[in-house]
């Protein structure tokens, strides 16, 4: 099989094959074989500029519910606080569920082949 890349493809080949210690021949073959097996699904730039902050935002909301829960977790309850963060806590976690949802939407799009 012969790959072929004008130069600046070939460049962005050779810097990523590079940070992970590979020839740009062996890196391109891995990530061919990753995309015919499904286990990496290209997606546009701007989508994978989304996914990245849809990461991130996963990543601050479920270390914010974390943090909503400890201040549930007093002992003993203070009166109106617990059920507040409580509730505080459940609308986090359905943002969650919306940003878990919306990474995966990201995720499964797939570039247009013309």
């Amino acid at each position: 099989m012969n790959l072929s890349f004008n130069d600046t493809e070939l460049e962005v080949v050779r810097l990523a094959a590079a940070r992970e210690g590979m020839s740009p021949a062996s890196w391109a073959g891995r990530q061919v074989m990753a995309v015919a097996q499904h286990v990496l699904v290209p997606v546009s730039r701007d989508a994978g500029d989304v996914l990245r902050e849809l990461v991130q935002a996963r990543v601050h909301l479920r270390e914010t519910v974390a943090a909503l829960r400890s201040l549930t977790a007093t002992d003993p309850p203070v009166a109106g606080v617990a059920e507040s963060a409580a509730s505080v806590v459940e609308e986090a976690l359905k943002a969650v569920a919306r940003v878990d949802a919306a990474t995966v939407a990201v995720m499964r799009e797939r570039r247009p082949r013309s």
